[in-house]
């Protein structure tokens, strides 16, 4: 079950948001616990089965990490047990068929059979959620959940289940506890979860659909070629983002207050900026579990520049099983490097319209290598955005890029603080909360009928 379906929006919700406030407290988590199991098992109820093993293992952990604190070599061993198990059930269901098929590759290996296993969704964002938990406690940074139901309303919780932000516990341990439910804070989330929903279905949608036609189509030309990776650098950022956006309005509805994902990531004048601003949870992740615990930069240039690679090579692989995501980040690390070493005094001495350029060149390109798992394929693609073989543009790429146009316009200025800007110049007029309201509700009547009369409605975090 995905936020921007019919199902979710006039079944599910309106079913547990009443139930939800009617409750008392003390029943509240449980409600969200067993709700979001239903919401995480719908179409797969096995892996229910597979959510209840994740909580069971890292609350027990987490129970003997704490009682084990003093013991700085058992505390130790048992963190390590625990990451091991986490990591190998991320492993198996996410990473078996490739590691097979990647062994394959070797001709006296060719003959083995690739397993047929199903990927949990979101198995990436709720295991390391959990990672967090447990490693949290080992540093005395929060206490042990004693309780279960607890602990599992934390992992399974349905708004951040499957799409994110990455929530770590301490940032939420409280809410779990205390939170408090207003009005302001409901109407705060709707509004939330709708401007996610317009840029989930209105833009990254149509996007999307943009995208499929250019990407495997043939004779595009170079402006083609170029329209077609900016419509899926605008389909990513508006799936990503919006589905963050409805993800932290749902916590608002429920009482909860979750991180902000996603900072215009497309304004920025570097890429060390660009991933300040993109995924900010995930980058922050990696920062706290994996960055600063090798070392960070304390150790010299030397062991900084590993610390870097191995960040970048854990980075591509989270995002998919698959090595153009292993490339992908990778093409990152090296550019950081760069950056960190020579660029970015330069960038800081240009006017800002060139560095504002020369970030969104490599932000594109890169997500040709994001999006292309056939490297044969993203060769060609690559090819084809600057050679003019094939002309400037193809016929059909032009008509489809006129049609198109305007939407991308829209896409391009959402993307920047300028249209938070002028929407909230809009509704700050005097009874600007009536016309706050009638675009919320025109925003919903297009939703809706864009649901019903498209089928096209893809789910990008499949894979993740």
């Amino acid at each position: 079950m995905v936020f921007s379906s019919l199902i979710f929006i006039f079944i599910y919700l309106c079913i547990v948001l009443p139930i939800y406030y009617i409750l008392p407290r003390k029943a509240k988590n449980l409600f969200l616990f067993a709700v979001s199991l239903v919401f995480y098992g719908y179409g797969e109820p096995v892996f229910i089965i597979l959510m209840i093993i994740s909580v069971t293992l890292n609350y027990l952990f987490g129970i003997l990490l704490e009682k084990h604190r003093d013991n700085k070599k058992k505390a130790k061993l048992l963190l390590a047990v625990n990451v091991i198990i986490n990591l190998a059930m991320l492993g198996f269901f996410k990473y078996a068929v490739f590691a097979v098929d990647t062994v394959k590759l070797i001709p006296a290996l060719s003959h083995l059979n690739t397993p047929q296993i199903p990927l949990p969704i979101g198995i990436s964002f709720y295991t390391f959620q959990s990672m967090s938990y447990t490693i949290d406690v080992y540093r005395g940074q929060c206490k042990a959940q004693k309780n279960y139901v607890a602990l599992g309303t934390y992992v399974a919780l349905f708004p951040q289940l499957i799409a994110g932000p990455i929530v770590r516990y301490i940032d939420v341990a409280e809410q779990l506890e205390k939170r408090r439910e207003t009005l302001q804070k409901f109407t705060n989330g709707v509004k939330l979860f709708m401007v996610g929903m317009a840029k989930k279905v209105l833009i990254a949608n149509q996007m999307g659909e943009l995208w499929a036609q250019l990407k495997t189509a043939e004779g595009n030309g170079v402006v083609g070629a170029w329209v077609g990776i900016i419509a899926f650098t605008l389909q990513i950022y508006f799936d990503f983002s919006g589905y963050s956006d409805m993800a932290r309005g749902l916590g608002n509805m429920l009482g909860f207050d979750f991180v902000k994902n996603f900072d215009y990531p497309y304004i920025s004048k570097s890429i060390t900026e660009f991933w300040r601003r993109w995924h900010i949870s995930l980058s922050t992740w990696f920062k706290e579990y994996v960055y600063i615990p090798l070392g960070g930069n304390r150790k010299g240039k030397s062991r900084m520049v590993f610390n870097l690679f191995a960040v970048w090579f854990l980075t591509g692989l989270w995002h998919g099983a698959s090595w153009n995501f292993v490339l992908w980040g990778l093409y990152f690390f090296v550019i950081l490097i760069f950056e960190k070493s020579v660029l970015l005094k330069v960038l800081d001495k240009i006017p800002s319209v060139f560095s504002h350029l020369y970030a969104l060149f490599f932000i594109v390109l890169g997500w040709v290598i994001f999006d292309f798992t056939d490297m044969g394929a993203m060769g060609q693609y690559i090819v084809s955005m600057f050679s003019p073989q094939n002309g400037l543009i193809g016929e059909g790429a032009r008509v489809l890029v006129l049609s198109y146009l305007p939407l991308m316009a829209v896409g391009g200025f959402a993307c920047t603080p300028l249209c938070r800007k002028a929407i909230e110049k809009v509704f700050s007029v005097k009874c600007g909360w009536i016309l706050e309201t009638a675009a919320v509700i025109a925003v919903l009547a297009l939703c809706i009928a864009s649901l019903v009369s498209s089928s096209y409605n893809p789910f990008l975090y499949f894979r993740f």
